[in-house]
Formats: structure tokens, sequence, C-alpha cells
């Protein structure tokens, strides 16, 4: 079990955070066949299996998937991010900017947990150029594998983080680490059953809340210096990317449109015109358009939340969705 003991102050420093690069992490070590419990959603890993065998042809990228065991993987290839902007580019500015030591050690440890026995693989590894080698063929394994689908997947992170921010606005912390799949608040401190033996103390530096969409059904955590304590989890709606997307309702379509009929059903929980546009992928202007005419009938409101306007269905916009779907 793995054991992280908080105070009050690493609670005021904890918040909630973005990682691309670890989703692009998760999903090469499930494309590989590395791990137990991921899987892709039906149709993902026939649509990216001739990329990903296309990158293979690269030692660099098996050199990516040498470190990889199946329970754990390299921690300087997946750092933990700095927030919930984290983008790609920042993500591998931090790989590349990985002291080379941190490197050799985290690549050490990751070879006597799983051997590698490929010549060109093992010369990538002890190459002193290795960070920028392997930054490089991450870089291309996101533009091949995940950059397409980004939008979408950040969507559900984003909202996972919106609701949980509401969560602990109500209940506090503790409420808030409850919530999380896997993880249990105990005596002071947050536990993960599933993880590793180990107590962290996280002495003031706060925790990290990662949500993420290909870890589901797991959890995964950074628990080792120099890295940033942090934990990731299923995202909350990370369910929906296994069902195929349903047609809006029939009677609700044709009484307010298609466009507008998708935005209503799309508004189950709150959720900014940004976020919208990259869920549905509509063109920003036009799904303000829309929510202005739903807004005017009625059936949405809007509160600010930060930066962002967030739109949710009213009492009556709920009835109008839920009497369409029957």
């Amino acid at each position: 079990m793995l054991r992280f003991e908080v105070t009050a102050d690493d609670l005021l420093h904890s918040r909630f955070a973005i990682s691309p690069l670890f989703e692009l992490d998760s999903l090469i070590r499930i494309l590989a066949g590395l791990s137990r419990e991921q899987r892709l959603p039906p149709g993902w890993a026939a649509r990216l299996r001739p990329a990903y065998e296309k990158l293979s042809a690269n030692p660099a990228m098996r050199a990516v998937v040498a470190l990889h065991s199946p329970r754990r993987g390299p921690g300087f290839l997946a750092p933990p991010p700095a927030g919930l902007t984290q983008t790609i580019g920042d993500d591998l500015a931090a790989v590349r900017a990985t002291p080379l030591a941190l490197a050799r050690r985290d690549i050490r440890d990751c070879l006597a947990r799983r051997a590698c026995h490929d010549p060109g693989a093992l010369a990538v590894l002890h190459a002193p150029d290795v960070t920028a080698v392997l930054a490089a063929v991450l870089e291309q394994a996101w533009h091949s594998l995940l950059a397409a689908d980004w939008l979408r997947l950040r969507v559900i992170c984003e909202r996972d983080v919106l609701h949980r921010s509401t969560d602990l606005g109500r209940s506090g912390w503790a409420a808030a680490f409850d919530g999380l799949p896997r993880v249990r608040w105990r005596d002071g401190g947050i536990e993960i059953p599933q993880l590793l033996t180990a107590h962290v103390d996280v002495a003031g530096r706060g925790l990290l809340l990662v949500p993420s969409v290909f870890v589901w059904p797991g959890v995964a955590a950074h628990s080792e210096q120099p890295w940033h304590p942090a934990i990731i989890y299923a995202a909350r709606g990370v369910a929906a990317l296994w069902e195929p997307d349903p047609p809006p309702a029939e009677a609700l379509s044709a009484l307010v449109g298609k466009a507008r009929a998708r935005l209503l059903e799309a508004l189950a929980e709150p959720a900014s015109t940004t976020q919208l546009a990259r869920a549905l992928r509509l063109a920003p202007g036009a799904v303000g358009d829309h929510l202005a005419v739903l807004l005017r009938a009625g059936l949405l409101d809007r509160a600010r939340a930060g930066r962002s306007v967030l739109y949710r269905r009213t009492p009556l916009g709920d009835a109008l969705a839920a009497t369409a779907s029957l």
C-alpha cells in the first residue's frame, strides 16, 4: 500500500493538473501489451496499430517500451505536470531538461525490473543524448497516435476537475480525496492500496491530482524523489469512450435542430463554449450562437467559474432532454 502523509499545509498547496505526456505514455504501454488492466475503446487499437508498428521500427521507440514493466514505468518520461494548462510541448521540454544523472538512475532501475536484449534500444539508452533522443521519438508518437484525439480526451479530464473542484468547495479535501477511485483518506493520510508499499512524507509540497483517460480502471502515482508527489486517477466520464456516440433524439432534433439538440444533451454537466466545441467538434462561433438561442429559450443558464463561463441545463432543459430520450 502506498500512503502519502499530508498536513494542513500540504492540503493548502494541493491542486489539480493535466498531463498530456502521461496519457501518451499510458497509450504506448497499452499498444505494447504491457498493461495488465488498461484497454482501449473498441476500434482504437486497430486504428492505431499500423502507426505504432511503424514507430516501433525506430530503436528509440523500442527503447521507450523497454523502460516499462507491467506495473511501473520511467518517471522522467512522464514527469508530473505543472498545472491545468500543461501542453505536450511543456511536457517534452521537461523530459529534455532532465539531468543526465537522474535519467541514468531511472533507466538503470527500469532495466533491473525488466531486462532488455534489444541492441538497438540499449544503444539509445546508453547514449549521452538519451533524453533528447527519447523526447524526439515521443513527440513523433504524439502526432502519430494521440494528437488527433487529444482535444476530446482533454475535455473529459477538464470536466472531471470541474466536478471535483465543486465537491472540494462543498465538503473539503477529505471528501475530494475519498471521491477518487481506488484512493482513500484515512488518519490524516491518503492511501492507495493497489500500489507498491511505501510511506511518502509530502513535506509541505502539496499533492498533484491528475485525471487520466488511459489509466482507467487503475491508479498511478509519483512518489519518489525528485518528482512532485502526484496521484493519477481515472477521470469521471471515461466510460463514454467505450460507447458509440448516439444520434440526438429525433424528437429533440426536430424541435430545436440537430446541433442544438447535441449541445443540450452534452450539457448533462456544466461546460464552457470551448469545451463543448472540442467535445462535439464544432466551430466555437457556431457553438456560441446556438448556446445564445438555448439561453434565451430558458433551456440553459450560465455562471462564471474563474476565467470561464459555464453553461448548464435549467430544470426545463433537463425535462426536455429527458423527455426526448424516452
